[in-house]
């Protein structure tokens, strides 16, 4: 399993804009065929912090994702609402398997 964990600083007055944002992404994600997870993480402590958790089959799921038109309208959506560069950090995932 390829997993992705992206942390993300929104700027205050784009959270609102923001998580909805996420929410149709994470909508149209887990509709891909090779989703298992796609989670919108919202910090309690910094409230202009999010991680987002994304769990493809494969390393050439995750990128097809990067193709779709439901990510790259919230890519393009977000991008300035962020308050600095969002970070990705790649993973395996062990478990579950599958």
């Amino acid at each position: 399993m390829h997993v992705t964990l992206v942390h993300v600083r929104v700027k205050a007055e784009h959270i609102e804009d923001f998580i909805a944002a996420c929410k149709l992404n994470h909508e149209a994600s887990t509709r891909e065929d090779g989703n298992r997870r796609f989670d919108i993480l919202h910090s309690k402590d910094e409230r202009g912090y999010f991680v987002l958790y994304e769990a493809y089959r494969d390393a050439a799921a995750a990128a097809t994702h990067k193709q779709t038109a439901h990510y790259l309208a919230w890519r393009d959506t977000v991008a300035d609402w962020m308050a600095e560069p969002r970070q990705g950090q790649g993973f395996d995932g062990l478990f579950p398997q599958g």
